[in-house]
């Protein structure tokens, strides 16, 4: 039997996913050592990516990417959220500098192969899970309430997801395509692999990345 997309991009991507837990980045950030303005830098990375991400995907005509990509995943304007507050106390670093090189690579596939797209999607869309499970350690760090600086880490929806995959796994039926929107995954978790490294500057000794 086939696998379906939806397990076809966990399985492959597992090992970049585990190597991202073990940065220096995600250590601060579970013991609450992280400064504020690193917290701050991966939001104003991710807008940055996420700008460029989710206007391909809605201005794509590729039948796949239409089933697939919905109103209710735009992150853009949750970042946004969060990145006013924080401006306001005074904290409103930049994005890394690997943000562009990642958005220049969703122009490119956007392009070229728009149906990897979905790749790309798949891995920003499953950070929000990750960021659920980070979320009380951001809001005990920072001191945060009523939701101020969490609308994006307090994003995440399994049934939402649940929902994703399964429109996934419909338009992603042949194993040739799985295995190219893989390929897009994998360059993806690259990109967010770089970006983990500049945040982790200083912070201690970075990850391997996966072979």
């Amino acid at each position: 039997m086939t696998d379906t997309a939806s397990r076809r991009l966990k399985d492959g991507t597992r090992t970049w996913h585990e190597a991202l837990e073990s940065t220096a980045f995600a250590g601060a950030m579970l013991t609450g050592s992280l400064p504020l303005d690193r917290y701050v830098g991966q939001l104003a990375t991710y807008r940055t990516v996420l700008e460029v991400l989710e206007a391909e995907l809605a201005r794509a005509t590729c039948p796949s990417v239409g089933s697939v990509w919905s109103p209710e995943l735009v992150k853009l304007p949750l970042v946004e959220r969060d990145l006013r507050h924080f401006a306001a106390q005074g904290t409103a670093p930049g994005p890394c500098p690997a943000a562009e090189e990642f958005a220049a690579e969703i122009r490119r596939t956007a392009a070229t192969e728009p149906r990897e797209l979905l790749g790309f999607l798949y891995v920003l869309e499953g950070s929000t899970l990750g960021a659920l499970f980070l979320l009380r350690h951001v809001v005990e760090a920072y001191r945060l309430t009523d939701g101020n600086g969490t609308s994006y880490y307090g994003s995440g929806d399994r049934a939402r997801w649940a929902a994703f995959a399964e429109r996934l796994d419909r338009a992603l039926g042949e194993p040739a395509v799985q295995e190219k929107v893989l390929a897009a995954a994998e360059r993806a978790y690259r990109h967010v692999a770089l970006i983990s490294g500049e945040l982790s500057a200083g912070l201690g000794s970075p990850a391997p990345e996966p072979v």
